[in-house]
């Protein structure tokens, strides 16, 4: 039988889930940093607006952060916790100095894109494993995000 850990998730399968999901968490902090500081420094005619959809951004980002990092801990593994690694680990960049509405918004479409395409890599790992609890996570994740993407695209498309 093979070795399984706490919740009964194969113990291998775990810890690529616990490592992959570390991946997602440096590239969810890069896009909370990436969007907070849209949010400072948006200026121009569309200002109200941007100003208060890159805070919705943040705030839900700040949450899904928590919950990825809870779900490696309940996988029985530790999450980053430092800039240096997520840095290291992740591929969304960290943006500066942008101040311009469009720029910002595809900058917002280019994160997603990656975080999407972790969250794929993650839906299909969960299922080989039985994860129904990162399963469940990744799904609504991008369920949320694939809208998202539409409602950004199509802004930018005025």
């Amino acid at each position: 039988m093979a070795n399984k850990n706490l919740i009964g998730i194969d113990a291998a399968q775990a810890q690529q889930l616990a490592d992959k999901l570390n991946t997602l968490l440096a590239n969810y902090q890069l896009f909370y940093i990436n969007t907070r500081g849209f949010h400072w420094n948006i200026s121009g005619n569309k200002f109200f607006e941007l100003h208060a959809k890159f805070e919705e951004l943040y705030d839900d980002a700040i949450i899904k952060i928590d919950e990825i990092a809870e779900r490696i801990l309940t996988l029985g593994h530790k999450p980053f916790h430092t800039f240096t690694t997520y840095l290291a680990h992740a591929t969304i960049k960290e943006v500066s100095d942008v101040s311009d509405g469009d720029t910002a918004v595809q900058e917002v479409l280019n994160g997603f894109s990656v975080l999407l395409g972790l969250e794929r890599e993650l839906l299909v790992l969960s299922s080989d494993a039985n994860d129904e609890g990162t399963n469940a996570l990744m799904s609504d994740y991008i369920r949320e995000q694939e809208k998202l993407v539409w409602m950004y695209s199509a802004y930018l498309k005025e």
